[in-house]
């Protein structure tokens, strides 16, 4: 409590070293032993007597609790940052010098005085001036946090996740038997009447908050039928929307795998929740609309899409038909027969033209063939034969080229144009100059 605790502290001490010096002495001398015990009265009205000299502190804290009955209020306040609760009362002319929109979850600052109830024997803070704790260094806090988060590249618009188009089960987090549950139900099943919800309730301000959304975040981030979350509040005062800027909670929102949705319900100041968030909704009931679509709205834009379909194509279809019959009107096409009769004609052309071609080509061939044929006749040893000439082969069947290639007695074949005779060599025929040295010579020569 900073400033506020050290004078409570500084209160109390002084307030104790008057009780517990001669005053004290004196209280127990009167009594309060084991020969002469005090009465029950006489402790507490002791009590309140030594409480009464306490004089008033400021303090700061959370209101936990606000009860009012009949013009009383009654209430607790708790330490922002311990485990520490005190109860307080404010009494109906008091109530009315103090701001209207004091309740639970405000943090505030309050001037109160300790007050010791005989009857009760309970000790309580009577408040006697509250308000507001001051908004300005919880903004300047903020602005803080927020820019050390956007510098982090956690409110960048390239990170945001697209929305599915018809989530299979939604995820909801709010307040029981909230308005903000019943506006985003009611829209929801309106505009798609079939769509799923899981919901998991948790305390939309006060200290419970941020422990119960993020709570509630993991068990639907868990869960992989849910495919966007939306966190549903609707509206309130700037303290009440502090949870929704909570450093945890806002670092836990861009950490998910599932997208999520804002729907605090305000304007003004904006929770560091919905900069975060996938997609900021203004209001739970704009939140049902932007993720569940309209049922109505998506079959009439089918519908549309049908006709649209539809008259293309018997636009195309009428446009086909008029090229057809454009087509057929055509002198080339009023008529069908002319299309056989000159493909006919042209069949006729083209097979006397192939007639004409293989018969040349015959003649051709056979021309080529008795100029080869006179070729090779006259080229054939045949022909040789024919005309007197006769061939000598050898025992080994070979063509005699050489007298001296026959010696005496070698058998030899004589073949001529019509047959081969059989013949016996004499050994070859001496030449011209031998038979002359042959000869008998002239006497006298």
């Amino acid at each position: 409590m900073s400033g506020a605790s050290a004078a409570v502290g500084a209160s109390t001490s002084g307030a104790a070293s008057t009780v517990g010096g001669s005053s004290a002495a004196g209280a127990v001398s009167a009594g309060g032993t084991t020969d002469a015990p005090w009465g029950v009265a006489v402790l507490a009205e002791k009590l309140r007597a030594y409480i009464d000299r306490l004089g008033q502190v400021w303090v700061e804290g959370e209101i936990t609790q606000w009860s009012d009955r009949g013009g009383t209020v009654y209430g607790k306040l708790k330490d922002c940052d311990r485990e520490a609760t005190v109860s307080f009362s404010i009494w109906g002319s008091t109530r009315a010098t103090m701001p209207a929109d004091l309740k639970q979850g405000d943090r505030v600052i309050a001037l109160v005085k300790p007050d010791y109830w005989l009857k009760a024997g309970s000790l309580t803070m009577q408040v006697y001036a509250m308000r507001h704790v001051g908004l300005g260094e919880l903004l300047e806090k903020l602005e803080r946090l927020r820019g050390t988060l956007d510098a982090e590249g956690l409110f960048r618009q390239d990170r945001k996740r697209r929305l599915p188009f018809l989530p299979s089960r939604i995820g909801l987090i709010t307040g029981k038997d909230s308005d903000a549950e019943k506006d985003v139900l009611r829209n929801a099943q309106l505009r798609w009447p079939g769509v799923d919800f899981r919901i998991e309730y948790a305390a939309v301000q006060g200290d419970r908050t941020v422990p119960e959304v993020l709570a509630a975040l993991r068990v639907l981030d868990a869960d992989p039928r849910v495919q966007v979350i939306i966190i549903a509040r609707g509206g309130g005062d700037f303290q009440n929307l502090l949870g929704f800027s909570d450093e945890r909670l806002v670092r836990a929102v861009a950490a998910v795998t599932t997208p999520v949705v804002s729907a605090i319900g305000h304007e003004a100041d904006r929770p560091l929740l919905d900069e975060v968030a996938d997609l900021r909704a203004s209001t739970p009931t704009d939140a049902a609309k932007r993720v569940v679509p309209d049922v109505t709205e998506e079959l009439n834009q089918v519908a549309q899409a049908r006709a649209r379909i539809t008259a293309r194509v018997t636009h195309r279809v009428a446009t086909e038909i008029d090229r057809v019959q454009a087509l057929r009107s055509r002198p080339s096409l009023a008529g069908t027969a002319w299309i056989v009769d000159v493909r006919a004609d042209e069949l006729t052309r083209v097979a006397a033209r192939g007639v004409e071609l293989v018969h040349r080509g015959l003649d051709l061939a056979e021309r080529r063939l008795l100029e080869a044929r006179g070729q090779l006749r006259a080229l054939s040893p045949v022909r040789t034969l024919d005309r007197g000439y006769a061939i000598v082969l050898d025992s080994r069947g070979a063509a005699l080229r050489h007298a001296a290639d026959a010696p005496d007695g070698s058998a030899l074949t004589v073949r001529v144009a019509d047959g081969a005779v059989e013949a016996v060599s004499r050994g070859p025929l001496p030449t011209g100059a031998e038979r002359r040295r042959a000869q008998p010579q002239p006497a006298g020569v």
